[in-house]
């Protein structure tokens, strides 16, 4: 059985190796919502040329560079849940495909690696340890689209730049022209907003932007954006988002059966093909938005989450702003709007965007 101390210790985003969770501590234990990645299991990706021909992914300590990898003909991503306790450490969610439910998760390295043709692919490798620091699984989480026959040389093992990478992933962001509705009721192009705007919020009224991040990733496969078309939430203008965005809908009968007419969705749950759905191909720019505390802003007339603080998302900030930043806004550890987020089984409906739109009419 394979130990994760055998690798260096800034493979382990935490320091100490925590026991797997009960399914009932995961209840007690405060978590945060669960946030779903797109994984392979290490069997789907093999060594086929190199120094470990024949093994399956690993972590960190026990790769080595210029092998060549590919992606198994049968391999299929999984859906792997994760949630963060209230002590900020990451765990297998209780609803998730693979892994095993209340397993401690560490964020061991980002991989690049690079098709014949020079096109690189970058990798995220989480490690699941048991109660006794045992490797019980390991994961890959593709930031690209990847292709079974085809050779990916392994270029680049970086231990620090999977936190960031993750917490991009885990972020919630609007798309580059995405209107916000400002203080004075205008509405302003996302990327021109400046840190202290005043931003008009659904619960508290006028509030200042403490941060404005951006990043550009490639629009594919599950991390495509999300396309609500015009009037689809009544909104007037098309919106897109990270397929992670929660949106906050008020509805006017509970036609989801949530036992309350106010929910959060998450953009993604929403797909129908038809007046919302995944964006496919190219780049798309991302913005995100941060303030003193988790709020509900109006993006393009819908309501809408901003950033939130926590272990997942902590790494996207800068450097120098993340300790001073976290330290200086605890009102991120009042998650006052996770409460309503609704689980995705009650959106199971052939078409929940439209069932919402109905419900919210006036």
């Amino acid at each position: 059985m394979k130990r994760l101390s055998n690798a260096p210790s800034e493979t382990v985003s935490h320091a100490d190796t925590k026991p797997a969770m009960t399914p009932e501590a995961i209840l007690n234990a405060g978590v945060t919502p669960a946030h779903s990645i797109p994984v392979f299991e290490s069997k789907d990706i093999e060594v086929v040329n190199g120094a470990n021909m024949g093994d399956p992914l690993s972590f960190a300590a026990e790769l080595d560079l210029d092998d060549t990898y590919e992606l198994n003909p049968s391999a299929r991503t999984h859906r792997l849940s994760v949630e963060t306790t209230k002590d900020g450490e990451l765990i297998v969610g209780s609803d998730t495909d693979v892994g095993n439910p209340g397993g401690a998760l560490h964020l061991d390295c980002c991989l690049t690696m690079m098709e014949a043709t020079g096109l690189t692919t970058e990798l995220i490798v989480l490690v699941e340890v048991d109660a006794d620091g045992n490797v019980a699984n390991v994961f890959g989480l593709p930031l690209a689209h990847m292709s079974a026959k085809t050779g990916y040389v392994l270029v680049g093992i970086d231990r620090e730049r999977a936190r960031r990478k993750f917490a991009e992933v885990a972020c919630v962001s609007f798309s580059r022209g995405t209107q916000i509705t400002m203080a004075s009721g205008i509405q302003k192009a996302i990327e021109d907003l400046s840190v202290g705007d005043m931003v008009l919020t659904r619960d508290d009224g006028p509030q200042a932007i403490r941060w404005i991040g951006q990043s550009t990733v490639r629009a594919v496969g599950d991390f495509a954006p999300i396309r609500i078309k015009a009037g689809a939430l009544h909104n007037q203008n098309d919106l897109i988002v990270s397929p992670d965005h929660r949106l906050f809908i008020y509805q006017r009968v509970d036609a989801l059966g949530a036992g309350r007419k106010e929910v959060l969705v998450r953009a993604r749950h929403l797909i129908n093909g038809d007046t919302v759905m995944r964006q496919m191909g190219g780049f798309v720019d991302y913005f995100q938005l941060l303030f003193d505390r988790h709020h509900i802003i109006f993006a393009e007339g819908i309501s809408a989450e901003t950033f939130l603080i926590d272990t997942r998302t902590r790494d996207a900030l800068p450097r120098e702003l993340k300790d001073a930043l976290t330290q200086t806004l605890p009102g991120h550890e009042n998650r006052r709007h996770m409460d309503f987020e609704v689980n995705e089984s009650l959106l199971d409906h052939p078409d929940a965007a439209e069932l919402l739109r109905r419900a919210s009419s006036r």
